[in-house]
């Protein structure tokens, strides 16, 4: 069930050791979307996408679970994102691929060919990188974590540098 069709959201800066991450939620503290503030016109541009329209953003104070949530995260208790409510838009597909990521245990990576295995479609390789660069929520939704079959780093919607520090923060790389 795709999440309701929000009209406004709140926008929160939070400082990561990798850029300053843009925390996007709901009335009810929902997580929408987490971008980096240098990939905000891709952030916006992929809300747009979800939702069929242009959302309002209103700055204010982001939900302080989440806050200590991706606190934790970064200081090195990896697991501590798991329980993060996310609410995304988006395809039937889509949610289906974001859904598996969160399978994805931290510190561990997987293939776009193993991912569409787990989601029960093992042609959908291509559709499935698709809604991995689509991901509206970075590092909950932990799209970094899906690399080429040859353990290459594969794109990265806030660039490579960021999904090597995080895959190396996760002890998914070697430092």
């Amino acid at each position: 069930m795709p999440a309701a069709q929000p009209d406004r959201l709140t926008v929160s800066p939070f400082p990561t050791p990798i850029g300053e991450a843009l925390l996007v939620t709901d009335a009810q503290g929902n997580l929408r979307t987490l971008d980096f503030r240098d990939y905000e016109p891709r952030m916006r541009r992929l809300l747009r996408l979800q939702y069929g329209k242009e959302i309002a953003l209103d700055d204010g104070p982001a939900p302080k679970p989440l806050l200590r949530a991706l606190t934790a995260y970064f200081d090195g208790k990896i697991e501590a994102l798991d329980d993060v409510v996310c609410e995304v838009g988006g395809t039937a597909f889509q949610r289906s691929v974001w859904k598996a990521l969160r399978k994805i245990p931290a510190g561990k990576t997987t293939s776009y060919g193993a991912l569409a295995r787990r989601i029960g479609k093992p042609a959908a390789m291509r559709a499935v990188g698709a809604a991995n660069g689509a991901n509206p929520i970075a590092i909950v939704v932990p799209c970094h974590r899906v690399i080429g079959t040859d353990g290459s780093l594969t794109g990265y919607g806030g660039g490579l540098d960021r999904k090597r520090w995080l895959l190396k923060h996760e002890g998914a790389l070697d430092a």
